[in-house]
């Protein structure tokens, strides 16, 4: 039996689609614009605020900075406003998937692809809400793939990236070696999360997050075609260890 790759788990934002700065910031925008919230994130703010894991941590993090919209003044207020605002946030960040304003990064497919064709489980570990991540998968994959891909994402485990909750949540629910996963991840928060729970990470550099730290990363690619990433090299990955 090969000792080579026995998983393949993916982030989602800014790994599977570039979806940070023209998907969830636009969508926090449009949900700051319908609640009548004078607030606008620019990308280079969004930016600084992707340090966060979880939109409603972002938010909470951005206003306990800046100072709360006028009236939100309790605790209480704050976290209603917060948990409203995500959800409309999310409903439209769907309607931008559904709408097909995102694609997926080079090399995604072919690299699902020829894990489904190997047998080889896949899952994807995302700090953001369940029913984005899973319109992702299905929109820009098609059902087909979606239905052999385990989807865990957002409040499912207590604390978020960079804390390894979320890749030990799919270590013991999928029954997985972890010296045997290989993550693809984009961002600091992510691969230090990886590596945590034991596992291998690669890194694709993503918008937001190619001046980020990553020493600890098991290989580092602009995208995963770059350098024609196979599996045969995710093998190699476990392999030399």
């Amino acid at each position: 039996m090969s000792m080579g790759l026995g998983a393949l788990i993916f982030d989602c934002d800014g790994v599977l689609a570039d979806t940070e700065r023209d998907g969830h910031r636009v969508a926090f925008n449009l949900a700051f614009q319908e609640q009548g919230i004078e607030e606008e994130w620019s990308v280079e703010r969004y930016g600084k605020l992707l340090e966060i894991g979880g939109g409603k941590e972002r938010m909470t993090g951005h206003w306990n900075e800046v100072g709360w919209p006028e009236g939100y003044d309790s605790v209480e207020k704050q976290q209603e406003l917060v948990k409203l605002l995500h959800k409309k946030k999310t409903d439209l960040f769907m309607g931008l998937v559904e709408g097909g304003q995102m694609s997926l990064r080079p090399g995604v497919l072919r690299l699902v692809d020829e894990a489904i064709e190997r047998g080889i489980p896949i899952a994807v570990c995302s700090t953001s809400n369940e029913k984005a991540v899973t319109a992702i998968v299905r929109v820009l994959m098609g059902s087909e793939r979606a239905n052999r891909i385990r989807i865990f994402a957002g409040d499912v485990v207590a604390k978020k990236k960079p804390a390894p909750d979320i890749y030990n949540l799919a270590k013991e629910t999928l029954d997985l070696d972890p010296t045997r996963v290989v993550v693809v991840e984009d961002s600091h928060i992510g691969l230090t999360a990886a590596k945590a729970a034991g596992m291998h990470c690669i890194v694709t550099t993503s918008t937001y997050t190619s001046q980020e730290d990553f020493t600890k990363a098991d290989a580092i690619y602009p995208d995963l075609d770059s350098s024609n990433v196979s599996l045969s090299q995710l093998d190699n990955v476990i392999l030399k260890h």
